[in-house]
């Protein structure tokens, strides 16, 4: 199976799942550990979810009663904890190779000489 691109905003939104993999979170919460807005935050749980590494559901509350609207909850499932970290991982070691790699290369500028 293909996983959901490791884009930096889906890096983030995994990072704030994994900081309390077994809890349950709502959306406005996770946007708030990710430091996202909910335009950017949702669609990407909506992939993790489609990717069965979120699972969902609506809180059974009142809304009347609570003076807010229900929530959504989501979780990591066991398998997305896995995923997330194996992927995460993977993102730190590219990372950290290329900054090996470029650690001490000289910089060129356009009028010539280096950095």
């Amino acid at each position: 199976m293909v996983s959901p691109r490791m884009t930096l905003t889906t890096q983030l939104v995994l990072r704030a799942l994994l900081e309390r993999p077994t809890e349950e979170r709502y959306g406005l919460e996770l946007g708030e550990s990710a430091g996202l807005p909910s335009g950017t935050l949702y669609p990407i749980l909506a992939r993790l979810e489609a990717w069965s590494w979120v699972a969902s559901h609506w809180e059974d509350v009142d809304p009347s009663l609570a003076g807010r609207p229900r929530r959504r909850y989501y979780t990591l499932t066991r398998h997305g904890a896995e995923q997330a970290r194996l992927a995460l991982a993977s993102v730190d070691a590219r990372r950290s190779r290329t900054s090996r790699l470029t650690a001490g290369t000289a910089t060129l500028h356009p009028r010539g000489g280096t950095a």
